[in-house]
């Protein structure tokens, strides 16, 4: 059977015994009713789990709310409008809301960047701030030790409401919800107890119930106190289809739940070769966003197995740090031990690919240099199908094979992992 696999701006074929291939997984098409703006207000009229927001903010209290920064895809701008209507129809009054953006251990906003994302009527309405790291207050600690230093304005706030885009997250379970608050308006001291986690078998993607990382997220949540959230979810144009509000918990989940019927996919088994894209330009333009395509693939390989990995990377690794954590590990588990000790943006990702070479091997298909590829314990191809050939006669005429031509966004599932 002839499979198609797009890299750059090409696509390359493979031929696949039919025998031999447990499946192709591709998006899957689900029915959607509203989308965008209008969306969002039917969400905010059927909060699940919790009140309308109506009922729970009063005149006079001060509203902190937080939401994804630059580097996420969450439409704050959509989402505002509807979202300052249920204050004001409240009594709530401009001067006490403050938008805070959300940024982890990212790099701040310019002025221009704020003002997009808040949208123009937040803009002129209300306070919109960046995290401020050196102004936190210490809440307490979890029980996995990680200390809750939490942006004063968002800890000291009478009502906290939090907002998100839900996708796959590969060590968190999924984004969204709580994590709003954990990372997003925490310290970096806070970040590094949390994500240092991300090294544990049961941190991965599509994985909530005894998923440290996730556990740890919420439990640091629940001491600071979200009272409401409004969490989307975006379709492959970033358009949002489906709109969840309520209960922090109740709220995520069944946005949750919704992702997994667009994305899950299930599989028999696990395969001796996965043949896994990042679905082409522009998503394969550097290693670090091919890695998510091969992070999602590394549930569905056999140990022992071969992650056929397929991006043109055509401008390099992508990424200052992560380019030097990789290019400098003397061995790929070093890269693992490395996180434990230090998290850092960028180290986070070799860390990621690290986790994987633990058990399967990567035969990657891209532009890049081969002296380059095996410099960061990968095999370089010049083609899908010579990767292919190489597999299969590793793993022997009767391996078992599985497709991901758009790797990054389906999840394969094989019923392994508890939610």
């Amino acid at each position: 059977m002839e499979l198609a696999f797009k890299i750059g701006t090409q696509t390359q074929t493979v031929e696949v015994p039919r025998e031999r291939l447990i499946g192709v997984l591709e998006p899957n098409e689900v029915p959607v009713g509203l989308t965008g703006e209008a969306e969002v207000r039917r969400a905010l009229s059927q909060p699940i789990g919790a009140p309308r927001l109506g009922e729970i903010v009063r005149p006079g209290e001060s509203v902190a709310i937080v939401t994804s920064d630059i580097t996420r895809p969450m439409p704050t701008w959509l989402v505002m409008p509807a979202l300052l209507e249920e204050l004001y129809g409240a009594g709530v009054h401009p001067e006490d809301i403050t938008l805070v953006f959300a940024l982890g251990s990212h790099r701040c906003h310019r002025e221009e960047e704020m003002r997009h994302l808040a949208g123009e009527q937040a803009w002129r309405e209300i306070r919109c701030v960046d995290l401020n790291v050196e102004d936190c207050v210490h809440i307490g600690t979890t029980s996995r030790g990680t200390p809750v230093d939490i942006d004063r304005r968002v800890a000291r706030a009478d009502r906290r409401i939090c907002l998100g885009n839900i996708e796959y997250h590969y060590f968190a379970g999924y984004s969204g919800g709580a994590k709003a608050i954990m990372p997003g308006v925490s310290t970096r001291a806070a970040i590094q107890a949390n994500h240092c986690r991300m090294v544990e078998e049961s941190a991965c993607a599509g994985k909530l119930a005894g998923n440290p990382v996730r556990e740890d997220i919420e439990e640091a949540a629940a001491m600071v106190g979200v009272d409401f959230i409004v969490n989307v979810v975006l379709d492959a144009h970033k358009e949002i289809i489906r709109a969840v509000a309520g209960e922090v918990t109740a709220a995520h989940r069944a946005g949750c739940a919704f992702l997994d019927t667009l994305y899950r996919k299930e599989v028999p088994a696990r395969a001796d070769i996965v043949l896994v894209s990042q679905g082409g330009a522009p998503k394969d333009l550097n290693l670090y966003q091919t890695q998510k395509a091969l992070d999602n693939a590394k549930h569905a390989v056999k140990p022992g197995g071969v992650i056929v990995l397929m991006g043109s990377c055509r401008e390099g690794l992508g990424e200052k740090t992560f380019e030097q954590w990789m290019t400098a590990a003397p061995t790929a588990h070093s890269l693992i031990e490395r996180i434990g000790r230090e998290f850092r943006l960028g180290g986070h990702k070799a860390a990621a690919i690290a986790m994987v070479l633990e058990k399967a091997e990567i035969y990657l298909v891209s532009d890049l240099d081969d002296a380059l590829v095996r410099r960061l314990f990968m095999e370089p191809y010049p083609t899908a199908a010579a990767a292919y050939a190489a597999a299969a006669k590793k793993c022997g005429p009767a391996a078992t094979v599985l497709a991901m031509p758009y790797g990054g966004s389906t999840l394969p599932w094989t019923g392994d992992l508890e939610v």
